[in-house]
């Protein structure tokens, strides 16, 4: 009986951690639009590590600076296509981006493909590595 139980609890789990995981995506895309870097901080692992389009990483600290700087305004940071595969504690997240705005006095339109690696750690899901590419038209 026990054993018969078993795929469908961990399926059950599979999709409580995919909806965490999921509002915590939405809630960094709004963190990230308004400079809200303390939340940055609470869920990006001390090991965490992002690769830019252009091919340039940064770590959890200079992630952070990255993500502070005064000189860029978000008017638009939106996800599609957001889909969440569990892998027991480890959660991949793939999807579309597309984020708008203007950086030291100048616009920019970015639509990008991106993947984010979330892990859970003593029961909290932590950002370990993040990856944006431009997609080939």
């Amino acid at each position: 009986m026990c054993l018969a139980l078993s795929p469908s609890s961990s399926r059950a789990q599979d999709s409580s951690g995919a909806a965490t995981v999921k509002a915590l995506e939405l809630k960094l895309l709004d963190c990230y639009k308004h400079h809200e870097v303390q939340v940055f901080a609470s869920v990006l692992d001390d090991d965490f590590v992002i690769t830019f389009e252009d091919g340039s990483t940064y770590s959890k600290t200079g992630y952070l600076a990255y993500s502070s700087s005064s000189g860029t305004r978000v008017e638009t940071a939106e996800i599609h296509e957001m889909r969440v595969r569990m892998h027991g504690d480890t959660a991949v997240v793939t999807g579309v981006y597309h984020e708008k705005g203007i950086d030291s006095q100048k616009s920019y339109d970015y639509h990008d493909r991106f993947t984010d690696v979330w892990m859970r750690k003593s029961g909290k899901w932590q950002l370990i590595a993040a990856h944006y590419s431009v997609p080939s038209k």
